[in-house]
């Protein structure tokens, strides 16, 4: 039996930064990129869904924050875990990514095990809620079970 690679897309208008994140990424995961926050909107939503959106605020278009808002309000990609990754650093920094939905937050330079250790923790739990919701909607489909 063949498991998919999880999908993630990462979003940075730095060659350095996609270049770096995608060699750490790729043999765990399909990796995917954008640049702009535009291009990054129509590649999360695009199926199949990525897994997880690593993030930087500072975008040449709309910034990550926008980003983050627009997936967050759209029923189709409102799910996905969104990773801040930025230079971006001070505390109203952070609380306004956790305000919009993010998951968590990494502040560059990045330290590539805990870009590892944090992308492969979000994407287990978000399949893991997955599997529960649908189990839960399974379940409830059944006479007598989850009726109370």
């Amino acid at each position: 039996m063949s498991v998919d690679k999880p999908r993630i897309l990462v979003v940075d208008d730095e060659r350095f930064y996609i270049d770096v994140l995608s060699n750490l990424l790729r043999d765990e995961y399909e990796v995917e990129t954008a640049v702009t926050g535009e291009e990054a909107l129509i590649q999360a939503a695009a199926e199949p869904l990525p897994d997880l959106v690593l993030l930087d605020i500072v975008l040449p278009d709309i910034d990550g924050y926008e980003v983050c808002h627009r997936l967050k309000q759209n029923v189709a990609t409102a799910e996905i875990p969104v990773i801040f990754l930025t230079v971006k650093s001070d505390v109203d920094d952070e609380v306004r990514g956790f305000n919009l939905g993010a998951v968590d937050y990494i502040a560059k330079p990045i330290s590539p095990p805990i870009v590892k250790a944090r992308v492969r923790t979000h994407v287990k739990l978000a399949r893991m809620i997955k599997q529960l919701e649908e189990l839960v909607v399974e379940l409830k489909e059944q006479p007598n079970v989850l009726s109370a």
